[in-house]
Parts: C-alpha cells; structure tokens; sequence
C-alpha cells in the first residue's frame, strides 16, 4: 500500500500544483491527505468531474504547470467532452493528470452500478485516445509512474489516466475536516439524516411517488421501508447518476397531475447538477417536491465538504423559479415544513440541516436495479392517486 502522503510528495516534485476533483471511495485516503494538507489554493472539490478538468485547464494557461484531477470511474462520463474537445493534443493540447478510483474493476466485487462501469473503464479510456496505466501498488514504483506520467503529459500535451485499484492506498495521517457548525453552536445539535428521512416518511403518508438521490439517502430509505412494510412500491432508490434524482422525479412528476411525487436529494448532489433546478422551475408540475439532505459532506465516499456552505439553498431554489422554498433544522419544525410546500403546491423544496455520517450495519437493496425499475413502473402504472 502507498502513503498517501509519500504519493503527494512524489507528485509535488513530479510538477503537480493543483489537486481538484470530486472524492472518490477508493481515493479517500489520499483525498484526505491533500485536503488536510495543502493551502486552499492548491486543492479544490469540484461540484462536478467536467468543472475539474475545467479548473485544471486553467491553473495550466496560467501557471505552466500540470494539475491532477481526481475522481471515481462513474464520472468519467462528465469529463469526456472538456477532455475531448478541449484538453486533447488536437485540440488546446493541455497536460494534466487524472487520478481515477476503478470501482467495479472486473475480478473485485462491487456494487451493480458499478460492474458495467468498471468493465469498460479501459476501452473507455481507449476510446478518448488517453494514455494510460495502473498505478503501482509499491510507494516507490507508484512514484516512478507518477514521474513519467507527468512528463509524458507534458511533452505530448496531453491527459493522462491513472487507474487506481481497491487497497491502493493505507490511512492517511490527515483526517477529512468537519463541515461547518451549524447555527445552534455544532452539527451535532442537528438530526442525522436517517432521523429526518424517518421523520419526513411518516409525515408524507402512503401514496406519494418517491425518488431518493444515491448514496446512504437511498439506503436508509430501503431499510425504513423494510422495518414498516410501507410503500416501498411507489419508491425509485436512485443507485448511481449523482445529481439526477431531481431530474428522473421530473420526469415522473410530468405525468403525475394528481399524485404527489418526492425527490429526496442531498447537497453533493444537489451541487453536481445544480442546472435541473430552473428546468424544473421552467416545466412547473404542480405535484413536484424537493427535498436536500444537507450534511455539509459527501458521506458516501468518505464524508469531505461539499461547497454547500456558500449556498443558501432555498434562495437559491427561489431564484431558479420554484414557488416555494424554504428550510429547517429540527425535527420538530418539519411537519410544518412540509404542509407550507403541499400549501404552496410545486415546484418547492425544502432544505433539512443534518449532521454527517450513518450506521456502520446499513443494508444495501437485496432487490437488482433492473427488478427494481420492472416494480416501480408497475406500482406507477397500477396504484391509483391517493
């Protein structure tokens, strides 16, 4: 395994001096390193993969030298077009260096949303024309690879991947910092997510379509539904795609003029495609409601901050067209908040402030993507509005 420590240092004297990208599981580690580490300047969460190779481009015209984008393998679909149209030697010819966690890598067992992905990672790679290669497992070849991967960029203008196995890296001496305290002194005055989720489950009643974002959010809401035998039929739990919930509940809520439909988002997914918001606000379905989970994080893959803290999220859902928006921070203010966006009619959304982490023994959907789809499209087509 590599320190991820010793692995910046390489990196530093290899020429990177820019770090940005969105985390990654499999790259925690080392993220937690460069976060706990490096000046501001130096290292930036992306609210997307495109907007990283976006920000790499321009620390290399302004500086001269390279960046190193960092992300999980699922993402690599938000970077073709700025690698392709932009970054590529045919194009403006800039060197950079992308570090990518090769979840569902084929021979490693992972999650169904990842098989595919990880399978064709390679050919994908191929396809863009990249050169790549598998980081090393041992410190000092990982440093000899980062070194010619670096030089290689820069003397043929051009990306280069670096695939980064499962157990790539050891613990990182820097923890991930805390997310900002909240008002009442600390996040730990806050609701955990699963507390609000429960508590805004019970309050919408049987009935309602729902659409929980990927992530913990969604296997919360699997286990609520297995602990209370209830509703779990008209639930679509979102297990990839960071940042469509809101746009999959769109499409939903197009067709539901009676049937209320919940989009239950969280704030790293809300920021990665924060351009649904006024596509939303510009169709206007009556019964669409949106709900932010914000924790400040990105629990999922190893709890660093998301930029959520620059937002006011329910101006913000204002200003992009919704009717209505607003936000608590309490479980005992949630049951108003929920009749002020029924009241309002949609599009509306509310925020609930919840403090970071989860339950080490959270289950996981038994059920595969495909027999999910087969039963939500039955329970939409079947299941009269309340």
């Amino acid at each position: 395994m590599i320190r991820p420590e010793d692995f910046a240092a390489q990196l530093a004297a290899a020429g990177v001096s820019l770090y940005c990208g969105v985390p990654d599981s499999l790259l925690k580690e080392f993220n937690a390193c460069v976060s706990g580490a490096t000046p501001p300047a130096g290292h930036v969460t992306a609210a997307n993969e495109g907007n990283a190779v976006g920000l790499a481009i321009g620390h290399y015209l302004r500086t001269g030298s390279p960046a190193l984008v960092y992300l999980q393998n699922s993402g690599l679909g938000n970077t073709v077009n700025p690698l392709a149209s932009l970054a590529d030697p045919e194009v403006y010819g800039i060197p950079m260096l992308v570090l990518i966690g090769w979840r569902g890598q084929p021979g490693v067992p992972d999650e169904p949303q990842h098989r595919k992905q990880g399978r064709i990672t390679p050919a994908l790679l191929d396809a863009l024309e990249l050169p790549w290669s598998v980081l090393p497992r041992e410190t000092e070849a990982a440093g000899e690879a980062a070194r010619k991967a670096v030089a290689h960029s820069v003397a043929a203008g051009t990306p280069y991947v670096l695939l980064v196995e499962k157990g790539t890296f050891a613990r990182a001496a820097t923890e991930v910092g805390e997310p900002p305290a909240d008002e009442a002194g600390g996040s730990t005055a806050l609701p955990s997510r699963e507390e609000a989720l429960v508590a805004l489950a019970d309050e919408l009643g049987p009935g309602r379509v729902v659409v929980s974002s990927t992530g913990m959010l969604s296997r919360e809401l699997f286990e609520y539904r297995e602990r209370t035998a209830s509703g779990a039929g008209l639930d679509f739990l979102t297990v990839g795609g960071m940042g469509h919930a809101s746009s999959i509940a769109l499409g939903i809520a197009l067709h539901e003029p009676q049937r209320e439909v919940w989009c239950l988002d969280g704030d790293g997914s809300l920021l990665m495609h924060l351009g649904a918001l006024p596509v939303v606000a510009q169709h206007a379905p009556r019964t669409f409601f949106h709900v932010v989970f914000n924790n400040g994080v990105h629990d999922s893959v190893g709890g660093q901050p998301t930029s959520i803290d620059q937002v006011n999220v329910p101006a913000l859902a204002r200003s992009c067209g919704y009717r209505h928006a607003t936000g608590v921070s309490s479980l005992a203010a949630l049951p108003a908040g929920v009749a002020e966006l029924r009241e309002a009619t949609g599009p509306a959304l509310l925020e609930i402030r919840v403090r970071p982490g989860s339950r080490a023994d959270l289950g996981r959907p038994r059920a595969t993507p495909a027999e999910s789809r087969t039963a939500t499209m039955l329970a939409l087509a079947e299941q009269a509005a309340p």
